[in-house]
């Protein structure tokens, strides 16, 4: 069994226990809830990646702060899926200040443990997507930081 950042796990013990009818509900209600996670008027990020890759329906944009350990605020198109909207929702709480290196280091295995199969359609792979983008950018973020000390 793999475990999971306390917040993070804390949510997949949640969606653990839950009928797939269930499941669905709690996930439809986490994609309601993107907007919470968008940017704020006045914030500062260290990183802003706003891009529509091939692999997406949409734009995504993933906006990092990192003080006191990462924080994520995203935007999304319209175009983006509901299961994506509701595992965007759940990365946002569940890595919400972690240190880097918990954030690089995460497995992509807690998709499943929320989900509760594995996702194979084409387009349920960009929940992976936003995985890979934010440790893409914790990843810039942190050879920005190294190279600061160096010069």
């Amino acid at each position: 069994m793999t475990i999971y950042p306390p917040r993070l796990q804390a949510i997949a013990d949640l969606f653990a226990g839950l009928t797939e009818s269930a499941r669905r509900e709690l996930l439809i209600h986490y994609a309601a809830g993107t907007a919470r996670h968008a940017p704020q008027p006045g914030e500062a990020f260290d990183i802003e990646d706003v891009r529509h890759d091939t692999e997406c329906t949409d734009k995504v944009g993933i906006h990092l702060r990192v003080s006191d350990g990462c924080h994520f605020r995203v935007t999304l198109g319209p175009e983006v899926q509901t299961l994506t909207r509701a595992l965007t929702s759940i990365l946002c709480e569940g890595l919400d200040s972690l240190p880097p290196a918990d954030v690089l280091a995460l497995s992509e295995s807690f998709v499943n443990a929320i989900v509760g199969t594995e996702l194979i359609r084409l387009r349920s792979r960009t929940v992976y997507y936003i995985v890979r983008r934010m440790k893409e950018a914790v990843g810039t973020r942190q050879g920005l930081r190294t190279g600061n000390r160096r010069g």
